[in-house]
C-alpha cells in the first residue's frame, strides 16, 4: 500500500511535466505528419482541406508521379552510391584524426583543435569555390566521386570532436596492456581502440548519413554538366516547374526518400544515444 501511494504520488508530481512534453512533441512533429498525410491527397485537398491530416479520398497517384518526375530510381541509386562511399571515407578520416588528436603526443594539440572549431562557423558558401577549383583541378568534376570528396572532406569537425572526446576518456590500462602483447601503434588503434569506439561511429555514421543524403547544394554544384549523376536532394528540385509547383507529389518523394534514414536510426539508434554520453562525459 505503502509503495502504490508513493508511486501515486510521484506520478502525479511528474504528469504535467509529461503533459507539456507530450504537447510539445505533437506540436513539433505535425509538420511531417502533415506532409505524409499530404502525400495522399490531391492538389485541391491539400490546399482546401486546411490543416487536416486525415486524406478524404486517398490516392497513391502522387508517388506514382513522383518516381517518375523525380527520376527517382536513377537519383536513389546516386545517392546509396554517395552516402555510403561518404560514411565510409567520413568514419576512416575522423576516427584516424580524433585518435591521433585524443591519445596521441601530436605537436600544437590544443592550436590544431582550436583552429577545428573556429573552421566550423565558416559558412558553406565561403569554401565552396576553392574547394570546386580544387577537384576540377584533379579532373573529377561531373562525377559522383567529386561530390563523394566534397562532401567528405569539409565540415566534419564535430565528428573528430565526437572521437577525439571518447578516445581522451578511453583508460591508459587499455594502451599499457596492448603494448605489453607487443601491439604497435596502429595495430593499438585498429585492434583495440577502434572496435571500443562502437558508439561513436554509430553517431558519425548517422551524422554523415543524413547530411550526405540530404545534400543539395554541393551535388548540384557538381554534377551541372552531367544531370544524370544528380543525387535525390537536387531531384526533388524536378517538382518546381516554372509557373507551378508540384506540392503533393513534392510530399510523396519526400516521403519515399526519407525511408532509409529511418531504417539507419533505427539499427543505430542504441549507438547514438552511447556515443553522445560517452563523447560529452568524455
Amino acid at each position: 500500500m505503502t509503495k502504490t501511494m508513493a508511486w501515486l504520488t510521484r506520478f502525479g508530481r511528474q504528469l504535467p511535466i509529461q503533459i507539456l512534453l507530450l504537447a510539445f512533441t505533437l506540436i513539433w512533429s505535425y509538420p511531417f505528419i502533415w506532409i505524409v498525410s499530404s502525400a495522399f491527397k490531391s492538389q485541391s485537398e491539400m490546399f482546401l482541406g486546411g490543416i487536416g491530416l486525415i486524406p478524404k479520398e486517398p490516392t497513391f497517384d502522387n508517388f506514382l508521379r513522383a518516381w517518375d518526375l523525380a527520376n527517382f530510381y536513377q537519383y536513389f541509386t546516386n545517392s546509396v552510391v554517395v552516402t555510403v562511399a561518404v560514411v565510409v571515407l567520413v568514419l576512416i578520416i575522423t576516427s584516424m584524426a580524433g585518435y591521433a588528436l585524443g591519445r596521441g603526443n601530436v605537436p600544437g594539440k590544443k592550436w590544431i583543435l582550436g583552429l577545428l572549431v573556429v573552421s566550423m562557423f565558416l559558412p558553406k558558401g565561403f569554401t565552396i569555390l576553392p574547394l570546386f577549383e580544387l577537384i576540377v583541378g584533379m579532373g573529377f568534376n561531373n562525377t559522383l566521386f567529386s561530390i563523394i570528396l566534397a562532401e567528405s572532406g569539409p565540415s566534419k569537425i564535430v565528428s573528430i570532436l565526437l572521437f577525439v572526446g571518447y578516445f581522451a576518456s578511453l583508460p591508459k590500462e587499455i594502451e599499457e596492456s596492448g603494448r605489453m602483447d607487443g601491439a604497435g601503434y596502429f595495430r593499438m588503434f585498429f585492434s583495440i581502440m577502434l572496435p571500443l569506439s562502437k558508439p561513436i561511429i554509430g553517431t558519425v555514421t548517422i551524422f554523415s548519413f543524413i547530411s550526405s543524403w540530404n545534400a543539395f547544394f554541393v551535388p548540384l554544384i557538381f554534377t551541372l554538366g552531367n544531370p544524370s549523376l544528380r543525387t535525390l536532394g537536387v531531384g526533388m528540385y524536378n517538382f518546381f516547374g516554372t509557373n507551378s509547383v508540384d506540392w503533393t507529389g513534392l510530399a510523396a518523394g519526400a516521403c519515399m526518400s526519407v525511408i532509409p534514414i529511418f531504417i539507419v536510426f533505427l539499427f543505430l539508434q542504441r549507438y547514438f544515444i552511447e556515443g553522445l554520453a560517452g563523447s560529452i562525459k568524455g
